[in-house]
């Protein structure tokens, strides 16, 4: 006979401590993106460095999910949230005194270590704190926190780049972490599995230095050439670490990376369609910036503002698809909206470096709707199918495959953008070296002809770069598209149910 179990009836409070967390994190996340050009003028960074400055905040995030999301099971997910949140807060000061390319991303991976903490623990206490009819409404929440935070970290690092120096992104976190610390103190109960094993260092370090080396490829392959002495070589160095990452994990009891959740379909599904929104979205947060700031001339706050329409989108989505979700059930849902979201894409392709301001918003509106309507119920299903006492590692594994899914999506897709501005630029009758610099970026493109007189620069510069990301809003809405189709084949109909510790599926469904 089922166990009634009774709500914590500080649930509710305890989500408000969530959302606090999940806030800071989904500030920080667009502030930076729109601070990459004034890092590209201020700290001579290339494209390449721009790549790493977000990349390696995220693969660390990646890669240190899954020891993170079991050292919660273990020591306590409420202790390990408040941990996640100070070491963020210390890698966002190292961030402010930072004066190279170089500590910039050295700080980076301190605060991808932080987040790495809070983003899966956050999510890990949800389904031992609601049932199912309040626990889309709780990922709903916790979702729309991260999304919150994205129009507001643009418009806030938009008025402090017009007025103090880059640094000051990396300073206004430094209250919000903060405040979240004190919310999680004082409002979240602990939670822990006291038979979760300890960690697997070896396996952690397979999966930091695997997808390191993974990410390094992709971002050198456009300028090195693919089959390059070192692309290939980080190639097969993260061949190598992610193999031996599975076949070591593949004998563990209870292992970090549970590849036994991957065999469970709605998982598997819901997991894909996610990440496959996280690929896009991450891309596009990594070329709009520029876009709005180098060819369309505007400042900081305007690209805070310009990017708005897809954050509200987003958002209204995200609120929506809860009662989508009840009423349809996810698979229709999912699929819609990553339908929606490969017709923004198609539609974005057209952008012109002419187009005006209201094309923009219109397919960056139609964008943001179809990432809420595609992720959050994928999210809310997967999340559904995960025992509670595996809690903490299946909401890390669904975690990290998002994050390695935006990791590769800023590393190929701003490599891809790279690539065809390289190769779209005229640099005819520039010397080696102010020709190296104008193919660095479109910033540096802008500098040289500003400095030159060379307004024939800047118009090839700016159909270079709006090429690029043409190109690759075409690549999204083919791999959306083809997820959609995946996803109505093969997604179940009906939202998995999981009692406490108990599979929601009997073993001989488990591979249906």
């Amino acid at each position: 006979m089922a166990t009634v179990i009774t709500p914590d009836p500080r649930r509710w409070w305890a989500l408000s401590a969530l959302v606090a967390s999940m806030l800071v994190l989904g500030f920080d996340l667009t502030i930076l993106n729109v601070a990459l050009p004034a890092l590209a003028g201020q700290l001579g960074a290339g494209t390449g460095e721009l790549q790493w400055i977000v990349d390696s905040y995220i693969v660390v995030f990646a890669a240190l999910m899954l020891p993170a999301g079991m050292l919660g099971d273990r020591f306590g997910r409420r202790r390990m949230l408040v941990a996640g949140l100070a070491v963020f807060l210390a890698g966002s000061v190292c961030g402010t005194l930072a004066g190279t390319p170089a500590l910039v991303i050295a700080a980076r991976s301190v605060m991808g270590l932080g987040a790495a903490l809070v983003i899966p623990l956050g999510l890990s206490v949800l389904p031992s704190m609601f049932g199912e009819e309040e626990r889309g409404k709780a990922v709903a929440a916790v979702s729309a926190a991260m999304a919150a935070g994205l129009p507001l970290g643009p418009l806030v690092g938009g008025l402090l780049l017009d007025h103090y120096w880059w640094g000051s992104v990396f300073l206004v976190n430094v209250p919000m972490a903060a405040f979240g610390i004190v919310a999680c103190l004082l409002l979240l109960p602990e939670s822990r599995d006291p038979s979760a094993p300890r960690v697997d260092a070896l396996s952690s370090a397979c999966s930091a230095l695997g997808l390191g080396a993974l990410v390094l490829g992709i971002i050198e392959a456009p300028e090195r050439g693919w089959v390059s002495t070192r692309v290939l070589g980080a190639f097969t160095v993260a061949a190598v670490l992610l193999t031996v990452l599975v076949r070591r994990q593949r004998r563990e009891v209870r292992p970090m990376l549970d590849l036994g959740l991957l065999a469970r379909r709605a998982f598997l599904w819901n997991t894909l369609a996610a990440t496959l929104g996280t690929f896009v979205f991450s891309g596009l947060l990594f070329l709009l910036p520029a876009y709005f700031q180098e060819v369309g001339g505007s400042d900081a706050f305007g690209t805070g503002l310009r990017l708005l329409p897809m954050m509200a989108g987003l958002m209204v989505s995200a609120r929506a698809s809860t009662a989508l979700v009840a009423r349809l059930g996810p698979r229709p849902v999912v699929t819609a909206g990553l339908v929606v979201l490969s017709c923004a894409a198609l539609l974005g392709s057209r952008t012109g470096p002419g187009s005006g301001y209201g094309f923009a918003a219109l397919w960056l509106t139609v964008a943001g709707l179809g990432f809420g309507l595609a992720m959050v119920p994928a999210m809310d299903a997967a999340l559904g199918g995960i025992p509670t006492d595996q809690a903490g590692s299946g909401s890390g594994l669904l975690m990290t495959l998002r994050q390695v899914g935006g990791a590769i999506g800023i590393a190929l897709l701003g490599s891809l953008a790279a690539g065809v501005y390289r190769d779209r630029l005229d640099t005819t009758g520039l010397v080696a070296p102010v020709a190296g610099a104008a193919r660095e970026s479109v910033s540096g493109a802008h500098a040289v002809a500003e400095r030159l007189g060379l307004p024939d620069l800047v118009r090839s510069a700016d159909t270079a770069y709006v090429d690029g990301m043409g190109r690759v809003l075409v690549v999204c809405a083919l791999a959306a598209l083809l997820t959609a189709l995946l996803t109505a084949l093969l997604l179940p109909g009906r939202r998995p149910q999981a009692a406490p510790g108990v599979p929601d599926v009997a073993p001989q469904e488990a591979h249906d």
